[in-house]
Order: C-alpha cells, then sequence, then structure tokens
C-alpha cells in the first residue's frame, strides 16, 4: 500500500481568513468580497501578492508614492497569487508603471485588517489585483487569519497515522513559514505564491511517492483537487463556494476535523 500525503490550502483552509479590499475608483473598502471572485469577473486581471511584511514594511512605507514606485525603488519582490487565464509574471510591472494607484491604498486595507484583529503574518499579507488590459490596479488588497481551532489535532492525528503533510497556498512565502512552525511540518513541504497550475504541479508530482489527498476551499484549488486522488473542500471559512469547486470535489466537509473521517 502506498504512502499517504495531505496537501492543505491555507487561506479559509487552515486558517480563518479576514480579506480587506479597497476600490481604487471610489475608495471604499469592503470585507464580504472574494478576491478570487473579483478577478475571476475579468480574464486579465491577476491578484498579486508582495513577498513583504505588511505590518513592518509597507504600512511604514511612505504613502504617497505610486506602487510602482515603492516596488521598483525598494527591489520588492512579488508574485501572481491567482489568475484566470494565464498571465506571465514579466507582465505586471509593465501594466502598473503608469498607475496612480498609491501605498496608501494598500495601507488602508492593512489598517482595517488589524483593527479586526487579524494576524498579518499567517495569511497572503498585502498586494493588489492589476488589469493587464486596461493597464490599471483596480483593488488593493490585505488578508489576515486566524488558525482554526480544530487545526493542531487534526495535524497531530494525521502525524500520528503516518501521513506526509503539504501546505499549497498562494499566500506569500514568510506568512508560510511562520504557519509551518506553528503547526510544526519541515519548511520544505511548504509552497508558498501557488497559482491553480502550481497547485495542480504539486499534487501531481507527490502522486508519483504518494497517494494524495488535496484539501482546499475555492476556486484556486479546483485543478489540485481534480488532480488529486480524493480532493476534499471544506467549507469552515462559511464564504460563498462557487459550483463548480463542489464540482470538483469528492468529498465537502463542514470542519476541518472531518478530514480525519476520510478514508483514503
Amino acid at each position: 500500500m502506498p504512502p499517504k500525503a495531505v496537501v492543505f490550502d491555507n487561506s479559509g483552509t487552515l486558517i480563518e481568513r479576514y480579506r480587506a479590499l479597497k476600490n481604487i475608483r471610489n475608495g471604499q473598502i469592503c470585507d464580504y468580497v472574494s478576491s478570487i471572485d473579483v478577478v475571476d469577473y475579468d480574464p486579465q486581471r491577476a491578484l498579486v501578492v508582495l513577498q513583504t511584511d505588511p505590518a513592518e514594511c509597507i504600512i511604514n512605507a511612505h504613502s504617497n508614492q505610486t506602487i510602482y514606485q515603492f516596488i521598483t525603488r525598494n527591489n520588492i519582490k512579488f508574485d501572481i497569487s491567482y489568475s484566470a487565464t494565464e498571465i506571465e509574471k514579466e507582465s505586471i510591472l509593465k501594466a502598473i508603471e503608469n498607475d496612480n494607484a498609491l501605498v496608501k491604498d494598500i495601507q488602508d486595507t492593512i489598517t482595517a485588517v488589524i483593527e479586526k484583529k487579524f494576524n498579518v503574518q499567517i495569511c497572503s499579507g498585502s498586494g493588489f489585483i492589476v488589469n493587464i488590459k486596461k493597464a490599471e490596479i483596480e483593488f488593493t488588497i490585505t488578508a489576515g487569519g486566524k488558525i482554526f481551532p480544530e487545526v493542531p489535532e487534526v495535524i497531530r492525528e494525521l502525524k500520528n497515522r503516518g501521513i506526509n503533510i503539504y501546505i499549497a497556498s498562494g499566500d506569500r512565502k514568510k506568512s508560510l513559514q511562520e504557519l509551518s512552525k506553528f503547526i510544526d511540518i519541515p519548511i520544505e513541504n511548504v509552497f508558498s505564491t501557488a497559482d491553480s497550475r502550481r497547485k495542480k504541479e504539486i499534487v501531481r508530482k507527490l502522486k508519483r511517492d504518494y497517494k494524495v489527498m488535496m484539501v482546499g476551499n475555492s476556486a484556486n484549488d479546483i485543478l489540485a483537487l481534480k488532480e488529486a486522488d480524493i480532493g476534499v473542500l471544506t467549507l469552515q471559512q462559511e464564504d460563498n463556494t462557487p459550483q463548480k469547486v463542489f464540482e470538483a470535489a469528492d468529498f465537502v466537509v463542514n470542519n476541518i476535523k472531518e478530514v480525519l473521517d476520510i478514508d483514503f
């Protein structure tokens, strides 16, 4: 019998996520809209995650510089966390070069998350949604999280059963490193800023050595859910989950602890 592995998404799966999204056009901040749904609405959009600390670096940056200036002057690394269609990373800077969105627009979302007492260190952090065709940043975003209370117990039990644990997430590298320490899994088992196609690739490679279960909660997990031997959709985040995610999963659970009841 082959060894087993469980691959978890992070935001909305291992942690309860709180997201603040600022509409650059009207200045409004909302916390009830899924960034994945916003990106899916227009195939020319991409969700970009900045690989730097929101609570220390971004919040203290000069607020009146453009996001493009902040990235280029400080050599800030970034990655595409999600896009409905294939968008090259190299096109991002060119698209926002003349955009007027400011660092303050990101800082506003960081403040909104911190005020709700969510930790920006264990979630995707901060970034923006850019429209490549329009060459403009349409939204800024910050996400923070709280680990679901059942997660430590689930991880311990899976380890006791000899099951290998991995994380494949669109969240930034440092936030996932913090999470890996908390739940005590090897850092080499963590794949950061993984978009839909990358998650599928990770699951496919793991299937060479393991029987693989994928656990996720949103549209950016669909390809990995389908690729895995068993795909599990968790609804614990209580988002408005699209029907296409249900269709991609073999099992649906309301609490991460129910993963332990699935025989694979």
